[in-house]
């Protein structure tokens, strides 16, 4: 007779995880089809509705993704890639990947960055960042979004503002490392942030480490999220 002792353990975390990697790649098939049907002639009440879907697709997408890395930090898997990367290289491939959502929202992107800027950084979180950044912004956002890289102090930061009505004050209140969690009454998990700043702090560079902060106001009067990397 198998008792219950003698059952295998179930490692719920890594069948999420698996699970996870799976519903990521049928959402990002679910994307580029989108993408594709966008290039065709649709009346505008359409292209609208499919600009809601491919919002909501890359959310979901971009939420899945920081689960799926979370899970690899708490494994000790996830291996920091750190190289010198054009600056510009990454964020304009963000803007590029999230262009349908930002045309079909109508929604007014302003993006500044010397194309000859230098950091040394893990190109593929720090885009994941920038990516998930632009996303929140869409949906706060009323009309306008910026995103900005520059020198300061040191530390490269990339900006990202909206002109929407900016974060709650117990966001401004609280340090972004402990901000994800739940509110009920938006719907939000602030695990975006909590990703943000989990992969800013893998960033080290003679015993500083990145970081991420909230601020409201300049420049388009709502919120702006500032990812410092050392």
């Amino acid at each position: 007779m198998i008792t219950v002792q003698d059952k295998p353990t179930l490692d719920f975390a890594f069948v999420l995880a698996a699970s996870v990697h799976d519903m990521k790649n049928s959402i990002g098939m679910l994307l580029q089809t989108l993408e594709n049907l966008s290039e065709l002639s649709v009346p505008p009440p359409v292209a609208e509705e499919m600009g809601v879907l491919g919002y909501e697709a890359a959310r979901i997408n971009s939420e899945l993704v920081q689960l799926l890395s979370l899970y690899r930090l708490q494994e000790n898997t996830l291996l920091l890639q750190v190289d010198e990367h054009y600056v510009d290289d990454v964020l304009s491939e963000q803007v590029a990947r999230n262009e349908l959502m930002f045309r079909s929202r109508s929604i007014e992107l302003t993006y500044t960055c010397d194309p000859q800027l230098l950091w040394y950084m893990d190109a593929e979180l720090v885009g994941g960042v920038v990516n998930n950044l632009l996303v929140n912004a869409a949906r706060y956002c009323r009309q306008q979004v910026a995103l900005s890289a520059s020198l300061h102090e040191g530390e490269l930061q990339i900006v990202v503002a909206d002109d929407g009505a900016g974060f709650p004050e117990n966001m401004l209140a609280e340090p972004v490392e402990t901000s994800a969690s739940v509110s009920f009454a938006t719907g939000s998990t602030h695990l975006g942030l909590y990703f943000a700043a989990q992969v800013a702090r893998l960033h080290v560079n003679q015993s500083r480490a990145g970081h991420i902060y909230l601020r409201n106001g300049p420049p388009l009067g709502g919120g702006r999220a500032v990812l410092c990397l050392p």
